[in-house]
């Protein structure tokens, strides 16, 4: 093989990118160039999170090269932690790259391409969360946020049921992307919802009678109800017709902000904030932290919690209570 950078021949590795091999893969053989080929085809099967380590490995080797470490035999503990030491992101985003260099490290181990994993024993930045960091809503903000959207058009019939999704189940951006036809169905004589979670996870939850109706009004004015194995929420094209391309993460985050901006709401509401919203609207109203947690499909109800802003407003006026 030759020692300059070569082609990649995976799709998600090149958005990440890694149009080409870094180049210090490049140097290590063929056999360490499909080994790191494997790592991202073979142990990581969620796209986002591949792009996400494809990212973080991308920006570490970049680091190495302009630092004259040109062979995996001169990345040494050391090196792994003058690179985290100087990461200029946040905790979270240090320790994921951390984690995602580790990982790669590992697989080449195991591979036979280096003698031991230099990313072992480096430390990453402490970093303990009690209270999530995504913007919320309050009930009245949200139930501004879907009377605000004009339903005249198939567009906005579709945008006022993906948020309400969103809040009514708790559903991440990439579950609600991922919907078909069939995920939205009878059982009994109530409609579901079934969700395709990250880590393969298959979530199904009851649909709220809000989220029917909306959802009922867009596929009927889509007229795409009988397409069962379609995407259920679907981009519009320059005249501002469906397509047959499901909605992609970006497209809805785009959507939310000139919704927001259109209803008065912070700019910062984001994708996320409707789980958030939802889950605190939700226990504000006497439901609990457990079933808040199956709600969200979340492992522990500690995640949970982290969504759960119910307590601000006690803890302001306790903070109040200081008469100085």
């Amino acid at each position: 093989m030759s020692r300059a950078l070569v082609p990649v021949p995976y799709r998600d590795l090149s958005r990440a990118g890694f149009d080409r091999l870094p180049a210090i893969i490049g140097r290590a053989g063929e056999q360490a160039a499909w080994r790191f080929i494997e790592f991202f085809a073979a142990t990581i099967r969620n796209r986002n999170t591949r792009a996400t380590y494809a990212q973080a490995i991308n920006q570490f080797f970049a680091w190495c090269e302009k630092h004259r470490i040109h062979t995996l035999e001169q990345v040494k503990p050391v090196v792994v932690a003058a690179y985290i030491e100087h990461h200029p992101a946040s905790a979270p985003t240090v320790k994921q790259h951390l984690a995602a260099i580790r990982m790669l490290f590992d697989w080449l181990v195991t591979g036979q391409i280096i003698p031991m994993n230099p990313a072992a024993s480096v430390r990453g930045p402490k970093h303990v969360v009690k209270r999530g960091k995504t913007p919320v809503l309050t009930a009245d903000e949200a139930r501004h946020l879907l009377d605000s959207i004009k339903t005249d058009s198939v567009v906005g019939l579709r945008d006022r049921a993906l948020i309400a999704l969103m809040c009514y189940t708790f559903a991440r951006v990439s579950a609600v992307t991922n919907l078909r036809g069939d995920d939205y169905y009878l059982n009994g004589k109530r409609s579901w919802i079934r969700l395709h979670e990250k880590g393969g996870k298959e979530h199904s939850v009851p649909a709220h009678h809000n989220a029917e109706a909306y959802l009922d009004a867009y596929l009927d004015a889509a007229g795409i109800r009988e397409e069962k194995k379609s995407p259920l929420f679907r981009s519009v094209d320059n005249r501002r017709c469906l397509t047959a391309n499901p909605m992609t993460r970006t497209d809805v985050l785009r959507m939310i902000k000139r919704r927001a901006k259109g209803a008065g709401l912070p700019s910062s509401t984001c994708c996320h904030t409707f789980r958030a919203t939802g889950i605190t609207a939700y226990l504000e109203n006497g439901g609990t932290i457990e079933n808040a947690q199956l709600i969200a499909a979340h492992e522990s109800p500690r995640t949970t919690k982290l969504y759960d802003r119910t307590g601000d407003e006690i803890t302001l006026d306790e903070v109040e209570r200081i008469a100085i």
